[in-house]
């Protein structure tokens, strides 16, 4: 009897549990799936500034690949996601294991490395653009004390502005980075640290055999992390170089937005938001994979 009391119990509780989670599901499935789904169909469609029903089947494809300056914001979105996912991993890790040495002052130096990510991409695209505008940034101090050749325009050149996206994505987010791989660290034992050392090994083999295989689970969120506000670059992008010089600092969120709302070519511009969907699923799907099966 008192089984079946529990039973009731227990059903009572998972019914309040489906009915307090639903809006959420509902609301996930029409902001997200259903709108994927529009956006689908607008793909398909000759779209200008308005949707339309006016099927073209792949035609918005067949434009999109056989665009420059798509081709051109994939390159970039390779170079800068690439670069700017292994750099603030790394800097993230080197502050993470020095902060982890119980320093003097470490809650201050956290709350330093973690400030800029507490400011919008917007202002650090301001700031940044401000330091390395050759007229009065870097290049102008460094000249201004004597060094009259130095030279540091790479905001200028089309085939270096890229990089500058990168420097100022890295300062950002190098102090979240360095949070999660913190987190990491102190949540493995001491223990497993403590009989390393007893059977005699050093410092850098007990980080490569005992910490860092311990820390895949936290490699695997900043990756995924770090990897989705690379993919979704804009407003730091906007704010430090306009996407230029010409179109040499576009990638494909900017892509998307000049053909949707500057242009008005809605479809195109729905056609690039899929296949970014296509590159976050082919990045993230393979890690979420790996690390399920990690698990079992």
């Amino acid at each position: 009897m008192a089984h079946s009391v529990m039973q009731r119990i227990g059903g009572k509780d998972q019914v309040i549990a489906g009915l307090m989670l639903s809006p959420t599901v509902l609301a996930a499935i029409f902001f997200i799936y259903a709108f994927i789904l529009w956006t689908v169909w607008l793909s398909l469609t000759r779209s200008t500034i308005l949707p339309s029903n006016h099927f073209i089947g792949l035609a918005n494809y067949n434009d999109l690949f056989g665009s420059s300056r798509w081709w051109r914001s994939l390159s970039n979105l390779g170079i800068f996601g690439g670069l700017y996912v292994a750099i603030s991993m790394a800097i993230g890790l080197l502050l993470a294991i020095l902060l982890d040495q119980r320093i003097r002052g470490e809650r201050l130096f956290q709350v330093v490395f973690l400030y800029p990510m507490a400011i919008s991409a917007v202002v650090t695209g301001v700031a940044w653009r401000w330091l390395l505008d050759p007229n009065f940034g870097v290049q102008a101090i460094v000249r201004s004390l004597g060094f009259t050749h130095f030279q540091f325009a790479w905001i200028d050149d089309p085939d270096l502005a890229i990089y500058t996206v990168v420097i100022a994505a890295v300062w950002q987010t190098s102090g979240f980075m360095m949070a999660i791989f913190l987190a990491g660290l102190r949540g493995i034992s001491p223990d497993i640290v403590k009989a390393a050392r007893i059977d005699g090994a050093g410092t850098l083999r007990i980080y490569r055999r005992v910490i860092l295989p311990n820390l895949a689970p936290t490699f695997f969120v900043a990756f995924i992390l770090s990897a989705g506000l690379a993919i979704k670059a804009f407003g730091l992008i906007i704010a430090l170089t306009g996407g230029g010089p010409g179109y040499s600092t576009n990638v494909p969120t900017i892509f998307m937005y000049v053909f949707s709302f500057e242009r008005g070519e809605m479809g195109v511009g729905a056609a690039s938001a899929l296949i970014m969907l296509a590159i976050m699923m082919v990045v993230v799907v393979p890690f979420v994979i790996l690390d399920a099966r990690r698990k079992v």
